[in-house]
């Protein structure tokens, strides 16, 4: 599918599959890096159906490292854990130190 021709949902989720590992991004800079700055409430709602498409979810936060897609995940602390394996440190719902975990796709893809 050409990219003209995506809704922005599958744009969404093709940023999101490209966070690496270990690294985080914002609802936010998804919004930014698709040239909608003000989206990032609809970066959420894309992320909240993303459970079925392969899309790690669980890698995008807010724009403070708060854990507030939490609640659309199965179990109670599956986003957290999920975070934790893959090195992350994260206390009471938020990721400690994201400057140096985070990851902007306005600045990674160029």
């Amino acid at each position: 599918m050409k990219p003209e021709t995506l809704n922005f949902f599958q744009k969404v989720y093709q940023v999101a599959k490209l966070i690496p590992y270990g690294r985080v991004t914002s609802y936010g800079a998804i919004g930014n890096y698709l040239g909608a700055p003000r989206s990032a409430r609809m970066v959420g709602y894309a992320m909240n159906g993303s459970h079925e498409k392969d899309v790690p979810a669980h890698r995008v936060v807010n724009r403070k490292g708060l854990l507030t897609g939490k609640h659309h995940f199965d179990g109670t602390n599956l986003m957290q854990q999920l975070l934790e394996s893959e090195g992350i440190v994260v206390i009471e719902n938020q990721i400690q130190d994201l400057k140096t975990v985070y990851w902007d796709p306005s600045k990674e893809l160029l």
